[in-house]
């Protein structure tokens, strides 16, 4: 009996079933290597650092690896850290115990990660890491928010004193730079008020619209990098105030919130997220440019709000009093381009810090910050019939001290422990 042979329209029917696969698997390999290659250049968004082990080797007070950026909520019988009498550091508008929140379950939650254990804020060894060093916090109210919750947690163990000098004061009435320092540790915790993190000025105080030139970083706090070991840096929430965006001093484009004005008439509607990249790459990029600086800079990624039924101006308000299980919300889209922006913008300058000397770390807290809808003030940030910074009622958007963003300081913890 005779063999049967194959007719020719066969063969390559046959190669190109077999080369598609193959082709699918080789796709697949790559963007596994790609997904390998980024988790390892930035450690925090997947883990801590590839150096810390699960071994017994691992040093005292260090996590193990693990991604700390997934997990859940869960009670916790040892919150919180502190109170609104034991730290002397928190502003009114966070301080939600004085005002009279009705529930006070949203300090008794804690972060626990996929596949290991958080160790707890420990201030004494916070400090020992710090000691010799500086800290400063560059954003807007958010991470003078971060800033005070730090100064609360570490205030178990020492006070630090307040550095008194004449304040430059903002044009929007706030304090430009403020310092504390710990003279035993020789440490000093530096907030610098910079909502754009670039060079920003108010162009039209009755429409409350803003000039930002994204091609420039805010020289209040890029002129002082250099006295810095570590540099905080965070800002997304004033980029939806109306602005006009320049580059080399000429009008490049505008946001949505911005249609008034010759600048703005005349120029281009511009998505949000693409200002925010510009200017977190600027701003990096300054540190990159700054011959003295070969410490750490550490990103910390967009945290959402959680306004229901309107916004922060149109009856908004946040009054659940549980944090929401994984899976229940989905991120925004806005945050999630948001975060998307800051890590391309480190991703595109991290080469240029890291050739100066310099460290590029991500301190990613969206989807844990995403599920706790009960850490804002909502009306208990300041008496009854009064507002937060004379603008709005409700605060949906900052975070009750002590709470859920006591976990910021944590994360930062092993961070700095990771990178020893």
């Amino acid at each position: 009996m005779k063999p049967h042979k194959s007719s020719p329209s066969s063969s390559p029917k046959r190669s190109g079933a077999i080369a598609t696969p193959i082709i699918v698997l080789l796709l697949l390999a790559l963007v596994s290597l790609y997904d390998m290659a980024f988790s390892n250049r930035y450690p925090p968004i997947h883990r801590v650092a590839s150096s810390i082990s699960s071994s017994s080797a691992s040093p005292a007070g260090v996590a193990s690896a693990c991604d700390f950026t997934r997990g859940e909520w869960v009670p916790d019988t040892e919150a919180p850290y502190y109170t609104n009498l034991t730290c002397p550091f928190i502003d009114d508008h966070q301080n939600c115990i004085k005002f009279g929140k009705p529930s006070l379950e949203f300090m008794r939650w804690r972060w626990r990660p996929d596949g290991c254990d958080l160790p707890r804020f420990d201030a004494a060894r916070f400090l020992e890491a710090m000691r010799g060093k500086s800290m400063a916090f560059v954003g807007d109210s958010l991470s003078r928010n971060h800033a005070k919750s730090l100064l609360c947690l570490l205030s178990k163990e020492a006070q630090p004193v307040a550095v008194r000098t004449a304040p430059e004061i903002d044009v929007t009435g706030r304090v430009v730079r403020q310092d504390y320092h710990y003279g035993h540790h020789g440490f000093t915790i530096s907030l610098f008020w910079s909502p754009f993190l670039v060079k920003a000025n108010m162009s039209n105080a009755t429409l409350g619209q803003w000039d930002l030139h994204l091609d420039t970083a805010d020289a209040r706090w890029a002129a002082h990098i250099a006295d810095f070991h570590y540099v905080v840096m965070s800002g997304t929430n004033w980029f939806l105030r109306p602005s006009v965006y320049r580059e080399g001093g000429r009008v490049v484009g505008r946001n949505d919130a911005a249609r008034s004005g010759a600048a703005a008439g005349n120029s281009t509607e511009l998505p949000v997220p693409r200002a925010v990249r510009a200017a977190f790459r600027t701003a990096l990029g300054a540190i990159a440019a700054s011959e003295g600086f070969r410490g750490k800079v550490i990103l910390r990624t967009v945290t959402p709000a959680h306004f229901e039924n309107g916004q922060w101006n149109t009856g908004g308000d946040c009054v659940r009093t549980r944090p929401f299980r994984r899976g229940e919300r989905e991120l925004g889209a806005v945050e999630a381009e948001y975060r998307a922006a800051q890590v391309d913008a480190l991703r595109e300058t991290e080469a240029a810090v890291r050739r100066n000397g310099a460290d590029l770390l991500l301190l990613d807290i969206t989807e844990a910050m995403d599920l706790r809808p009960d850490g804002h003030p909502s009306r208990y940030g300041h008496p009854p019939g009064g507002s937060v910074d004379g603008t709005f009622v409700v605060d949906c958007l900052h975070w009750c001290l002590p709470g859920p963003i006591d976990l910021w300081s944590e994360l930062l913890l092993q961070i700095l422990l990771s990178q020893q």
